[in-house]
């Protein structure tokens, strides 16, 4: 079954679709406490003929976990159409809710990519901090971003867990490529000036960097302090990035 590729991802405890550490639990209790109180009020709304103040449109009556059934959705979306084909509309119809539903709980699509491959960071929330400052120091902000967030556990779970994916599947690699150079790649080398072929020498050595110390675990690289590989991997970013 097409969908069941995403599925292959580790769950993780600190997966969110916001980027910030446990942001994505807190959103889960409240998205399944809010399903509680639409449920309950159902009949309410039925009856007087119109949507309760406050309750998310789309909401299904007796949905004990409307966001976990998008999430499933999604996951068979993008696994079916890659991520630039997929829709939130899309996503919405194989759910059986309602558009706004979807933007209610992940607000875009990126969001909700970044739910439903469980990623620690939603390049909403990223992309901003690393075109923001001085432009000679992209390279520092980008090194120090991936290696701060990787050296963290559970976020270097869930990416792990996707960098396998994407190796071991070809219908996860398109995804994973998809999303990178349509909402990371893209993104950042509009805002920088950077052309495209730049912007992906200089992700593919962060891969590598990535793979080599978290995957294959080569020593001394793996057991190296971040603080000390950031100097020595900046500047080849930044030379990247700067033309």
């Amino acid at each position: 079954m097409k969908g069941d590729v995403i599925g292959d991802q580790p769950t993780g405890h600190g997966a969110n679709a916001g980027g910030s550490p446990g942001g994505g639990s807190a959103g889960g209790g409240a998205a399944s406490a809010g399903g509680g109180a639409a449920s309950a009020g159902g009949g309410a709304a039925s009856a007087g003929g119109r949507r309760r103040p406050g309750r998310p449109p789309g909401r299904r009556q007796g949905a004990a976990d409307t966001r976990a059934e998008i999430l499933a959705a999604a996951r068979r979306v993008f696994s079916e159409k890659g991520f630039d084909k997929a829709t939130v509309r899309g996503i919405a119809r194989e759910a059986g809710v309602d558009p706004a539903l979807v933007h209610h709980y992940f607000d875009t699509k990126e969001g909700v990519f970044v739910a439903a491959m469980r990623l620690p960071a939603d390049p909403a929330a990223v992309v901003p901090s690393i075109i923001a400052g001085p432009r000679d120091e992209v390279g520092e902000r980008v090194v120090r971003f991936i290696l701060t967030m990787v050296d963290d556990p559970v976020a270097r779970e869930q990416i792990l867990g996707v960098m396998r994916t994407a190796v071991a599947h070809e219908q996860a690699a398109a995804m994973v490529r998809e999303f990178f150079t349509t909402a990371v790649l893209g993104r950042v080398g509009e805002a920088l000036g950077v052309p495209p072929l730049r912007m992906e020498v200089a992700f593919s050595q962060m891969f590598g960097l990535v793979m080599m110390r978290y995957i294959l675990r080569l020593e001394p690289l793996a057991s190296a302090d971040a603080r000390e590989l950031i100097p020595l991997v900046a500047p080849t970013i930044q030379r990247y990035l700067s033309g």
